[in-house]
């Protein structure tokens, strides 16, 4: 019994020191890089809201999201169709000292809160265009879009692309390539679709992202790469991103194209 006991001992030694050499050999954790600091400041912003904060590491990623874009402190961006201004809070701040964040299409009506947000450098882009509806459920008719600036860094839609119709994505498309400069940046992210899979009312909210994929191609974008952060593995793609079962945390694709350096 004493041997055993004495063996039992001289093993848990033997792994403890085995435990504390690994753990000694450890590189340290890599620095934050600078954006990675500056939008955790934005997040940690009094403008947010709880419900806000709730949808930060479980769904939005917002950190590991901008990173993967390429978002810099310096950078000139356009958010198009900024919904209820989720991210508009966490890039107006982020930018706000060295860079300049656009809003664009059905962006005005945020313009009360933008100053309510005390966001006074970020600026409503007039981009001339007008959303109606297109008869097609969840999908807007766009005649005419114009951003009126150039040499933009970045442009990003979060779960947006699925709310223009095909004629309408072409034409936004087209001005985000002529807002861009060359290498610029074009950030989409939207609920996933099944490849091919025909529109009806239970998917309407979804994007095959092979369609959209073959739209930025045709438009002269090249494919930069995908991420898969918003992949959701107990989302079987069958229903709207909004049903119960799903609490509006869909499977999501993230794509990443640019504008061709000439």
């Amino acid at each position: 019994m004493l041997n055993q006991n004495l063996m039992r001992l001289i093993k848990l030694i033997t792994l403890s020191l085995l435990s504390a050499v690994s753990f000694a050999q450890m590189p340290p954790p890599a620095p934050k890089s600078e954006i990675a600091q500056l939008i955790e400041k934005s997040l940690a912003s009094e403008i947010r809201t709880p419900e806000e904060r709730s949808r930060d590491a479980k769904e939005r990623k917002p950190i590991q999201t901008l990173e993967f874009f390429g978002l810099q402190p310096n950078m000139n961006v356009i958010e198009i169709m900024p919904g209820a201004g989720w991210y508009t809070k966490v890039l107006g701040l982020t930018l706000a000292e060295k860079g300049k964040l656009y809003l664009a299409m059905n962006a005005s009506r945020l313009e009360p809160r933008l100053k309510e947000w005390a966001l006074d450098k970020v600026e409503i882009i007039n981009d001339k265009g007008s959303m109606s509806p297109s008869g097609q459920i969840g999908s807007f008719q766009i005649d005419v879009v114009d951003f009126n600036v150039k040499n933009i860094d970045m442009v990003l839609t979060f779960r947006n692309y699925h709310n223009m119709t095909p004629a309408s994505r072409t034409l936004v498309n087209k001005a985000v390539f002529n807002a861009l400069k060359p290498g610029g940046i074009y950030g989409i992210i939207d609920h996933t679709r099944r490849h091919n899979e025909p529109t009806n009312i239970a998917i309407w909210r979804r994007m095959d992202p092979i369609v959209v994929i073959k739209e930025l191609l045709d438009a002269g974008f090249e494919f930069s790469g995908y991420s898969n952060l918003h992949y959701r593995p107990d989302d079987d793609l069958r229903f709207d991103s909004q049903v119960e079962s799903l609490k509006g945390y869909s499977d999501r694709f993230t794509l990443k194209f640019r504008k061709p350096i000439k």
